[in-house]
């Protein structure tokens, strides 16, 4: 029978009875001022926002949608075309730097953060815990990105403590492998990659021995496509060799690591966002976090994992608290909302994590994926609603939307090195004319956005603060509706709805995936009822709490429920049982 009841099993201190509602945001697009938007402009010509910029009233506004954590995306200090020389930061070569800001995920200085977002770029780290302690001030909990696998192919850390190596700094490059060694190296070959090494340099980039590339290239030709901006860090793990694992004395690596997570855990982070955690073995996972747990007893970890076949060995072995819901949920609401798959395969998500789907980041946009309102995606931001509404609603799962998500923001700009995609830029100076419009010169006053806008932006914060307050869908229990709603004669498949219950409290969440407004007749099987504890008839007191309007309607388990939905809409109908 295709129902199903979820409960919490996995009551730890960090499962606490609230739901994490998670912003994500890079801060060198919010609060940049500078609209020239100079196709692959310098950071002079296009600017870039700033830690000051978020102010009290900015995480205010933030907090208000509902939001209980802000990742902070592209904090750390990486590679780039700025010449930051004049402080003491060594210059990158242009060559291997992705857009002129850089890729946040080439990092330079796993102990700094980028000048870039500081107004006095030699009181960065400064600023930043300025942030930090801003962030905390109003409530709100900080998480940055933790990228373990991968960093810049010329890093150097200028703002190490004291008695720490750099990675690679005492490495035996004569050894392709060797599990106390930082990286790869590709025998006696020179690093050669399939294009122009100069890129406007004087002299073209040189590196030798050559040294393996992040996304797992193991030779010295790495191509555009590859991850060239990047080396592959060594975990001990022989990957020419069957991967063959050399844990028994424990990898210069993982200390190294350890004391990264370590340092900006003492800096008052709350949680870590870990770039491509499944990159990266789980035996690391489990040494590191428990480590750090065992000082910082709080902070989350948040596994970036597209292998379901390797989830519950993440969660479970690696220690991980939550995962990215992207292979199952994403990719189904993606599917669903393009009218790819009908709304009943959404049933399969929570079959597919069944055990451990509180333990799963839902979300529709983030900074890899295209935005809703793209052309690539679903061309309007409306059609994103019902998605939102079961990423939010379905389970008592943390959930994720991305800067500029709650305004519509399309992402259909050319901003330089990242095309015209359907994705905000993560390379390249620019400023987002829909965040630029909200945040108004810091007054968030609203008068600048369009109506579309104010209105998704709404909803938005509607559904989230829903989510937020609701105790019934922050712990309750989930139950399909889909199974006995498969012959539905008032549906045309691109509906899906659901019960969640807690205590005297039962929630009916119906959502459309189409244009056409429908009366839904929702068939609630006996079984539910019986489980539950309900009556098997009776009239309930309704809210719906999204538009706030009241009704008394009948629940039976012998006639069936009568929902209208309007086109690419959704209702969550609030009922107190008696």
């Amino acid at each position: 029978m295709s129902y199903k009841i979820t409960t919490t099993p996995f009551n730890t201190p960090l499962r606490m009875k609230h739901k994490l509602l998670i912003y994500q945001v890079l801060p060198r697009l919010f609060g940049n001022n500078k609209n020239t938007n100079t196709f692959n402009g310098t950071l002079k010509e296009n600017g870039c926002g700033k830690f000051e910029a978020f102010t009290a009233k900015a995480l205010e506004e933030i907090k208000g949608l509902g939001i209980t954590h802000i990742w902070y995306t592209g904090v750390l200090e990486h590679a780039t075309k700025t010449d930051y020389s004049n402080i003491g930061i060594r210059p990158d070569h242009p060559a291997v730097v992705k857009g002129n800001a850089g890729s946040p995920y080439a990092i330079k200085d796993y102990y700094d953060v980028d000048p870039d977002l500081a107004v006095d770029p030699t009181n960065r780290i400064n600023e930043f815990e300025s942030l930090v302690d801003r962030t905390h001030a109003t409530g709100l909990k900080v998480i940055i990105d933790f990228v373990p696998n991968h960093l810049a192919r010329r890093y150097h850390s200028d703002a190490k403590p004291e008695g720490v190596r750099d990675f690679g700094e005492d490495d035996d490059t004569s050894k392709c492998f060797s599990p106390q060694n930082n990286f790869y190296y590709i025998g006696n070959e020179v690093f050669a990659g399939q294009f122009n090494l100069n890129s406007g340099a004087p002299e073209p980039y040189t590196e030798s021995p050559a040294k393996a590339t992040g996304n797992d290239c193991f030779n010295a030709y790495p191509s555009m496509n590859d991850w060239y901006e990047t080396v592959k860090l060594n975990y001990g793990v022989d990957y020419m060799n069957y991967r063959a694992a050399h844990f028994q004395e424990t990898p210069d690596t993982w200390k190294k690591m350890l004391e990264v997570l370590l340092y900006w855990a003492g800096k008052k982070v709350d949680g870590f966002r870990c770039d491509m955690a499944e990159m990266v073995p789980v035996a690391f996972w489990e040494w590191a976090i428990t480590r750090v747990k065992k000082k910082f007893p709080k902070v989350i970890f948040i596994a970036e994992v597209y292998n379901p076949a390797e989830y519950h060995n993440y969660l479970f072995n690696g220690k991980f608290d939550y995962l990215y819901d992207k292979e199952g949920l994403y990719n189904t609401l993606r599917a669903v909302t393009t009218s790819q798959t009908p709304a009943s395969n959404i049933s399969n998500c929570w079959k597919q994590t069944s055990g451990y789907q509180e333990r799963m980041l839902s979300f529709m946009e983030n900074h890899d994926e295209q935005r809703i309102a793209s052309d690539f995606f679903a061309g309007n931001a409306r059609h994103g609603i019902p998605g939102m509404i079961v990423c939010a609603t379905m389970n008592t799962n943390p959930v994720m939307i991305y800067c500029g998500q709650e305004l519509g923001e399309p992402g259909m700009d050319r901003e330089g090195f990242s095309g015209l995609d359907g994705r905000t830029t993560i390379f390249d100076y620019w400023n987002v004319e829909s965040i630029s419009r909200w945040i108004n010169q810091g007054t968030f006053d609203g008068s600048l956005l369009s109506d579309d806008q104010k209105e998704i932006r709404a909803f938005y914060r509607k559904l989230l603060t829903i989510t937020k307050k609701e105790v019934c869908l922050k712990e309750g229990s989930f139950f399909d509706l889909m199974y006995v709603n498969d012959t539905n004669m008032s549906m045309n498949g691109k509906q899906y709805m659901y019960l969640r219950k807690k205590e005297n409290t039962l929630i009916l969440v119906a959502t459309n995936f189409s244009d056409a407004s429908l009366k839904l007749d929702i068939r609630i099987p006996l079984h539910a009822f019986e489980l539950y504890g309900i009556p098997i008839a009776g009239f309930v007191d309704v809210t719906e709490l999204l538009s706030g309007e009241k009704s008394q309607q009948l629940l039976s388990a012998s006639v069936p429920f009568r929902v209208e939905l309007n086109g690419w809409s959704g209702k969550i109908l609030k009922m107190k049982l008696s």
